[in-house]
């Protein structure tokens, strides 16, 4: 029998085994440096309007928190500015934000075939008693027809002279169809001009603008949006009024607004207004007899 201290019997080293490859490691941190690098490039060419994004989501978590007596510095180098407003606003104090040296008001009236703003009537009646230049627009449903839209409109908005003209919002992106965009769009132009018998304005951002509706509308008005700039990037003789930005505050409004300026003093602002009816013309008075008539006249008598 082999004795127990023999190194037959004594136990065998332990050899130790080499660690498992992980390869997927490799391939995680790889993935993940390439997004860091592919989110990083990224941010830098859209920041602003990623940034932009960041302060309409914080606004909104934070609206509760808002009074109503926020305010935003106006644009430098213009002395016209305005507000557009819907249903979106919630109560508006008018007469507050017409202290606010908030010259004219947009407020949404329609949408689309079917849809009225449930604020319109009141925000309406409310801005023009403020003494606020006021105008209603339109925002244009693709793929509706263009005529059925104008209906809703006229049917809604109860333009008068001293009014500013009616507008036309487009930009929407989801269409079938460029050119029967285009269509509908006109029609929806030349049949609120013929009821009201004033040129509507046409409002859109800049991106839409450029690659839909440039050189297609050029004998109407244009109120263009465009944010995150120093001016906006179109001539300035091709449009009117500049939508600077959409996240602004205005004492009387709870929450953000639309912020605008008109490219022209405010008597010409006024001069846009729709204008009363000419009135009839005036009969022409007779002329009177000249001399020499009333001496014929008078020799024809005696003879008799």
């Amino acid at each position: 029998m082999p004795d127990p201290g023999s190194p037959l019997l004594a136990a065998p080293a332990l050899v130790p085994r080499p660690a498992p490859r992980r390869p997927w490691r490799r391939w995680v941190l790889a993935g993940l440096l390439l997004g860091l690098l592919g989110s990083s490039a990224y941010y830098l060419r859209h920041q602003r309007q990623l940034n932009r994004y960041a302060r309409r989501a914080w606004a909104t978590l934070t609206m509760r928190y808002l009074t109503g007596h926020e305010s935003t510095p106006l644009l430098a180098g213009y002395s016209v500015h305005g507000i557009d407003v819907s249903a979106y606003q919630g109560h508006i104090d008018w007469p507050r934000v017409a202290q606010q040296q908030v010259r004219f008001a947009f407020i949404k009236a329609t949408e689309g075939a079917t849809l009225r703003d449930a604020r319109f009537a009141r925000n309406w009646r409310e801005a023009r008693a403020a003494g606020i230049l006021s105008g209603a627009y339109h925002y244009f449903q693709p793929n509706r027809d263009g005529g059925e839209q104008a209906d809703l409109f006229i049917d809604t908005v109860p333009l008068r002279p001293g009014d500013l003209p009616p507008v036309l919002d487009v930009e929407a992106p989801r269409f079938h169809d460029v050119a029967e965009l285009r269509s509908e769009i006109r029609q929806w132009l030349e049949a609120v001009e013929a009821h009201y018998k004033v040129k509507p304005i046409l409002y859109s951002n800049y991106a839409f603008y450029r690659r839909y509706l440039a050189g297609h509308f050029d004998d109407y008005p244009l109120w263009l949006a465009h944010y995150e700039v120093e001016r906006p990037a179109l001539p300035s003789e091709r449009w009117i009024i500049w939508q600077h930005s959409d996240e602004a505050y205005v004492p009387g409004i709870r929450g953000t607004v639309d912020f605008n300026v008109f490219q022209g003093s405010y008597a010409a602002l006024e001069a846009l207004r729709i204008a009363p009816p000419a009135p009839p013309p005036a009969k022409k008075a007779a002329r009177p007899n000249s001399f020499r008539k009333l001496l014929n006249r008078a020799a024809e008598l005696v003879r008799r």
